[in-house]
């Protein structure tokens, strides 16, 4: 039962993670942007452009949340993680509840947006994301060696 007081000593992989997801984010916005405009012209790109800071912003507070909880205790962990999907969402839905009315909000592009960016994101990172206990958070970078598995 040491789940209820080992804590997590050092950098957060979630940060780490979260951190990597909103550069790639960053990348994607000119293209989301440019989506946004042949749907629906300057109403759709602003609103795109709002669906993907609140994703960007959604990633930073999830994983803000659970390195904050994972340096009090790891059991703390599970708790935020799905405490803390709840209030993203109820945040979410409450910063599109305060602009639906908006003259620039195009609510088909927004949506679409908001869905596309979440999952194009969380796929797009799991490249990235190492799958070991020996090196959580990312990948370690591998320069001048051969990739794992390959024979020399």
């Amino acid at each position: 039962m040491t789940a209820f007081v080992d804590r997590l000593e050092g950098p957060s992989p979630a940060m780490e993670i979260a951190k990597d997801m909103v550069t790639r984010g960053l990348w994607a916005v000119p293209v989301g942007l440019g989506l946004g405009a042949l749907a629906a012209g300057f109403n759709g790109a602003v609103s795109v452009a709002y669906a993907m800071a609140l994703v960007l912003v959604n990633f930073l507070l999830a994983a803000y949340t659970l390195a904050a909880a994972a340096r009090v205790s790891f059991a703390l962990v599970a708790g935020a993680a799905l405490g803390g999907y709840a209030v993203r969402l109820g945040l979410i839905l409450i910063a599109f509840l305060l602009v639906r009315d908006a003259s620039w909000m195009a609510k088909v592009p927004f949506g679409i947006a908001i869905i596309v960016t979440h999952l194009v994101l969380l796929v797009w990172e799991l490249r990235y994301v190492s799958a070991s206990m020996a090196h959580p958070g990312l990948k370690p970078s591998v320069s001048g060696q051969p990739a794992a598995g390959s024979r020399r």
